[in-house]
């Protein structure tokens, strides 16, 4: 009985380290959308809007 309560005891742990691990990812990937989305937008609106370039 003391081994089954340990091995749950364990393997809660892990699960709920595996739970905050995989929230941490998502929320660095929603960052990393958000700052791309921003960076596109800012020079999308620094570029002429005919496309030329002068060379």
């Amino acid at each position: 009985m003391t081994n089954l309560i340990l091995f749950v005891n364990s393997f809660l742990s892990y699960l709920l380290l595996f739970v905050l691990i995989v929230a941490l990812v998502i929320v660095a990937c929603v960052i990393g959308v958000k700052w791309r989305k921003s960076k596109d937008a800012k020079a999308a609106s620094e570029t002429p809007a005919d496309g030329s370039t002068t060379a």
